[in-house]
């Protein structure tokens, strides 16, 4: 597994994220072939949906899209929900400061996504959440 070479409380600008994972600068999942990663980031103060975290520990991330309900065969939705199988890495990033990503550690399915229904820009819809 590609092993990035940050320290876990690690702030990163978009560009460091970019150059380090080999992907594209925009998105909250930004999956790289080229590092067989996938970087999760749960951005905090610019996002529609709520990524939140339980008393468990667990992070309960919404998945790819932006209007309309969402699947599990969608790009990195799909990704993300076969990485136990496919031997893509996932690496989770909290934003709380505009441009400013926090390195969380690399992370793994805690268990089978579900579906919640929150507004999107346009109306309700299905959310895949995918606990990490």
């Amino acid at each position: 597994m590609f092993n990035p070479e940050i320290k876990i409380g690690q702030n990163l600008s978009n560009q460091d994220l970019c150059d380090i994972f080999k992907c594209g600068p925009q998105g909250g999942m930004r999956k790289s072939n080229t590092t067989n990663s996938l970087v999760i980031v749960s951005n905090h103060i610019k996002s529609i949906y709520e990524d939140k975290w339980d008393n468990q520990g667990i992070l309960h991330y919404t998945g790819m899209g932006m209007t309309g309900d969402q699947s599990l065969s969608f790009m990195q939705n799909k990704t993300l929900a076969n990485s136990s199988t496919n031997g893509v890495g996932v690496f989770l990033f909290e934003v709380f400061e505009e441009k400013q990503y926090t390195y969380i550690g690399p992370v793994c399915l805690s268990s089978e996504p579900y579906e919640e229904i929150q507004p999107d820009g346009v109306d309700s819809q299905i959310l895949l959440t995918q606990n990490l």
